[in-house]
């Protein structure tokens, strides 16, 4: 693996890290709102973001390249609302699509196809990352600040999946 393309794939585990620590925190916000639904739907968003860090984590050992730790900075833990969380969110998730398309004419650039296909999984990722984000955020909108529907908005989200052990498991993807 040449080392231009390891630095960058370093650096995108760091990004997915902090990614996952980020809805962490936003998890713990709504956990102080007693917005069970939105935590349990930001903690389910936590563990797929390390498990996409793991993939990245995976796929840098299998190419015999070294992966590096880097320091992750602490996320914000403060917003006016959960629309403000979810636009926040929406922008970071926009923000990562930007990075991964980097990568990607990074890959291209250097004639790593291998690196190139393994980013397709993102690429396409990131076009059901945003819309998620973008839809809950449109709902949070249209809502204002309705408890009765802020309660039902809760509810729904609540439903999503959560499984912890995707945190340890090792991606087969």
């Amino acid at each position: 693996m040449k080392k231009e393309i390891e630095a960058a794939l370093n650096e995108q585990i760091k990004w997915e890290i902090y990614s996952g620590y980020l809805y962490l925190s936003m998890a713990a916000y709504f956990d102080d709102l007693g917005l069970d639904g939105f935590s349990k739907w930001m903690k389910a968003q936590t563990a797929e973001e390390f498990m996409h860090a793991m993939k990245f984590y995976k796929f840098v050992v299998e190419r015999d390249g070294k992966v590096i730790l880097q320091e992750i900075p602490a996320p914000p833990n403060k917003w006016d609302s959960p629309e403000a969380v979810f636009e926040f969110a929406y922008n970071h998730e926009k923000e990562v699509t930007k990075r991964i398309n980097q990568l990607v004419s990074l890959a291209k650039k250097l004639e790593d196809y291998a690196t190139d296909n393994f980013l397709q999984w993102f690429v396409n990722e990131q076009v059901e990352e945003e819309a998620s984000f973008k839809t809950i955020l449109s709902k949070l909108k249209l809502i204002k600040n309705d408890p009765q529907a802020l309660f039902y908005l809760d509810k729904e989200l609540g439903q999503r999946p959560l499984d912890l052990n995707q945190l340890f498991l090792t991606p087969t993807e």
